[in-house]
């Protein structure tokens, strides 16, 4: 039976530890679900063109055949290959209509004089729907008639949206109540849609999406907010150079329209190709008259002199000019460029709301897509309730945390995920001894006194938490952090060193500012050549040097010199405790589309003791942008080895928590990834064979969970951490679950799901969870629980700490690369730094 549902795991049952709550969650349920067999068919526009215009062709193709060639039959269509019908059309097996757009149609992508189209349609087959029907009920697998099913559903939910509004993915966006962006953008809502497989029936979630858009209006107002001017009078004087390549930048590929030529020709769209390297009254061209400049030219035609003669123009293809004066940009194009740091500030503010916002919102986004007067779904009988799922959970226990034995208070139950180290010592305290801080900048900027005194503080700071520091002064430098940052670190070394005649364990850097480039030049010298921790601070935290800063100093400074801030008390975790135990953590993670110069990197952390605090690392940089870690068996041979070096024992089990996958993955990733984890046990000892259980962990999803009452919500209106979910929303009926294991700070929290793909430990939905969820509070950087597993949250550290390992700036643009696209100084971590949580 197992075998013919799922290569996964199922479902072993429902947990039943902790408190039922109920929770909201924003799954909409299909109350009625097609029976009949849907209808696909392939369709070929040619010539070819992007989705957006197909939709247009589209549209218009049904306007003219929706009586004869659709036989009244209302269809719903992708934007690309697939059409899908409630019946077979009259046409039969294939027909080839012609469509003609009219003239005062707003054409992109194209040649202006095509309008006419070719739309080939032909019947690629039926979707069997109670292939669908008997998967929802745990009937049958899930097939590729299943898959196709769930995409016609999805198609069918976002057809009319996708006609009415700006699409992106499977959201559609509406500028009513975008908010203005630095820089000439603009943020704008969007609702995401998404058809979900459940138990025993369909259900759509529906979330709140927000992207970055280029403002409408005039070009010339996009150029004053680019260019950070007061207004229009800042413009008369032309632009510098420095200043035209920033605007060139910017607005290359950007839709504009003209509005000197009155109403009617509005309509026209233009895409900028380049700015015109001489002002208008300087841009010729050639004319029945003779050569001729631009601004002559607008005097002469149109009787206007231009306002902004000594702007450049924007050249929309060759020897086509148009000030920029009269361009006005197109309203609803996708701001593709990255953000600045303000921009993301802005956006960031825009999608933080409370929960009771966001539940509200997403109301109003089911308002907007109005499903139950929706023209193209009654025809194929699928409806769909206004209502949010009403779903019941369960509020986990907190673990019992515990620190050194001196400590005033040596165990503690955090409430609401979060604790202080009042009255507690660190678990197992680091001595500090070899250490020496450098400040990366004059004198004048990081004086001596204030250096001193926030070396005090953090002393002190140190000694409260029983992190002990026998040498107070350590030796200082100031250097110039456009200097010889290498050379700098290994006389920092050196001093470290010399002055208590010793090993050197620690250098402390001050950085001026938050900028990427000095930091990694630190982290690259110190993991990857010198081998040595360092912690790095900004001056603006130096000068102030507040407690609980320094606090959180010491809980990271403590691990990257083989301390361990805190650990579960052993009746916490059973699994862990009654036999040798290891749990992974592994992440990949690639460079931004696009960026080929950078490569992707793996990771793989791993407990070293019973404790589950302790971590070792490991990590390799490989090609391609595959998402399965390439060398996987090689890096669990040597944290196995770690592991046997720590304990003398080797783990009977492996738990295998792994991030960074898509649901199209979890075969590919099962049949390489397990069998890679058992060549490096057979590699160590060919009868070595620990169990594995292997669970794929996911951020990057669309749930949200809603408290129904306050006594199952947190001070910020989330849900309680501990809140678990394993009914009604999750998978038919494989194991899986969501689990919200942190405090909210602020905005809707996003739980994490977590999905079991193999488990030879025959884990109880119970155990897992609790496991899980008690794991989630010795993350060694904090006092609280965090939102997902410290071993995966080490692995992404992990991954963004070895982008810097690249003596070539691997981490910034323009970067050189050997010909497999690897940076060709990569360094690797050395094997005694290696061993502790030099990431952290």
């Amino acid at each position: 039976m197992s075998q013919k549902l799922t290569e996964f795991v199922l479902r072993p049952g429902q947990g039943k530890i902790g408190r039922p709550v109920r929770v909201r969650a924003n799954y909409f349920e299909v109350t009625e679900l097609p029976v009949d067999n849907i209808i696909h068919y392939d369709v070929t526009i040619t010539p070819d063109v992007p989705p957006a215009l197909n939709r247009k062709i589209f549209e218009k193709f049904e306007e003219d055949n929706f009586i004869v060639g659709l036989g009244g039959c209302r269809t719903v269509y992708d934007g690309r290959k697939n059409i899908f019908a409630p019946r077979i059309l009259p046409f039969g097996e294939t027909a080839t209509f012609d469509v003609t757009l009219p003239n005062d149609d707003e054409i992109t992508g194209i040649t202006r004089n095509v309008r006419s189209f070719k739309i080939k349609i032909k019947k690629a087959g039926e979707i069997v729907m109670t292939e669908l029907h008997n998967f929802l009920r745990a009937n049958g697998p899930m097939t590729s008639g299943v898959l196709t099913a769930i995409m016609a559903i999805d198609v069918l939910i976002r057809h009319l949206p996708s006609m009415q509004y700006v699409t992106v993915g499977r959201s559609f966006f509406t500028s009513n109540g975008s908010m203005a962006l630095f820089g000439g953008a603009e943020v704008w809502q969007g609702y995401y849609q998404s058809a979900r497989p459940t138990p025993g029936k369909m259900m759509i979630n529906i979330d709140l999406s927000a992207t970055a858009f280029y403002e409408g209006g005039p070009l010339i107002q996009m150029v004053i907010k680019l260019l950070g001017k007061r207004n229009h009078d800042d413009l008369r004087r032309g632009l510098n150079e420095k200043e035209c390549i920033k605007i060139e930048k910017a607005i290359k590929n950007l839709k504009i329209r003209v509005i000197h030529r009155g109403v009617q020709n509005t309509r026209r769209r233009f895409k900028i190709a380049k700015l015109t390297s001489t002002p208008a009254n300087m841009t010729k061209f050639e004319t029945e008259h003779g050569p001729m400049d631009v601004a002559s030219y607008f005097q002469r035609t149109y009787n206007s002199p231009l306002q902004f003669p000594k702007l450049p123009c924007v050249a929309v293809k060759r020897d086509v000019y148009l000030p920029i004066e009269v361009c006005e940009v197109i309203e609803g194009q996708r701001h593709i460029r990255k953000l600045n740091e303000k921009q993301t500030a802005d956006m960031i503010k825009f999608t933080c709301q409370a929960p009771t916002l966001r539940a509200n919102k997403i109301k109003q986004g089911v308002e907007i897509l109005n499903y139950r007067e929706n023209k193209y779904l009654a025809p194929f009988f699928l409806k769909i309730s206004n209502e949010m799922a009403n779903i019941p959970a369960r509020i986990l226990p907190a673990p019992t945390i515990q620190y050194h034995r001196t400590s005033r208070e040596q165990k503690c139950v955090p409430r609401d995920g979060v604790w202080n180290l009042r009255d507690k010592k660190l678990a197992t305290c680091a001595t500090l001894g070899a250490w020496s801080l450098v400040a990366f900048g004059a004198e004048r900027e990081f004086p001596i006194q204030s250096i001193q005194a926030f070396i005090r503080e953090l002393v002190i700071s140190c000694q409260e938490v029983g992190l002990h520091i026998p040498n107070r002064s350590p030796p200082i430098m100031h250097a110039n952090p456009q200097g010889d940052v290498d050379s700098v670190l290994k006389q920092a070394w050196l001093r470290a060193g010399n002055a208590v005649q010793a090993q050197p364990q620690l250098i402390v850097c001050i950085l001026p500012t938050t900028g990427e480039s000095l930091y990694a030049e630190i982290k690259r010298v110190c993991d990857t050549e010198i081998g040595v921790a360092s912690q790095c601070v900004q001056l603006r935290h130096m000068m102030q040097a507040k407690k609980q800063y320094c606090v959180n100093l010491c809980l990271k400074m403590n691990v990257k010199l083989g301390g361990m801030n805190c650990y579960l008390a052993q009746d916490t975790v059973p699994f862990v405790s009654e036999r040798p135990t290891i749990i992974m953590g592994a992440d990949v993670t690639h460079s931004s589309p696009g960026d080929a110069s950078r490569p992707s990197i793996a990771s793989l952390c791993a407990t070293m003791d019973a404790k589950i605090s302790r971590y070792a690392a490991s990590i390799r940089v490989q090609t391609g942008r595959s998402d399965i870690i390439a060398d996987l068996a090689n890096m669990v041979k040597e944290l196995l080895r770690n592991f046997y070096q720590a304990c003398g024992r080797k783990p009977e089990r492996i738990l295998f928590y792994r991030d960074g996958v898509s649901e199209g993955q979890f075969t590919h990733v099962l049949e390489n990834e397990i069998k890679a984890v058992r060549a490096a046990c057979r590699s160590l000892d060919a009868s070595y064979r620990p169990t594995i259980t292997f669970v794929v962990v996911q951020k990057r999803h669309h749930t949200r969970f809603f408290p129904v009452d306050r006594n199952s919500s947190d001070r910020t209106g989330n849900c309680l951490p501990g809140t678990v979910i394993e009914q009604t929303i999750i998978h038919p009926f494989e194991f899986d679950f969501y689990l919200q294991s942190h405090a909210g700070l602020q905005g809707a929290s996003r739980p994490t799901h977590y999905h079991v793909l193999h488990d030879e430990n025959r884990f109880k939905p119970d155990d897992l969870q609790i496991l899980t969820y008690h794991l989630c509070y010795v993350y060694a950087r904090c006092t609280r629980a965090v939102s997902l597993v410290p071993p995966v949250l080490y692995s992404h550290l992990l991954c963004r700490r070895a982008r810097y390992h690249a003596r070539l700036d691997s981490w910034t643009e323009g970067s050189s690369t050997e010909a497999n696209g690897v940076p060709s100084s990569f360094g690797n971590v050395k094997p005694d730094l290696a061993k502790v949580m030099y990431f952290m």
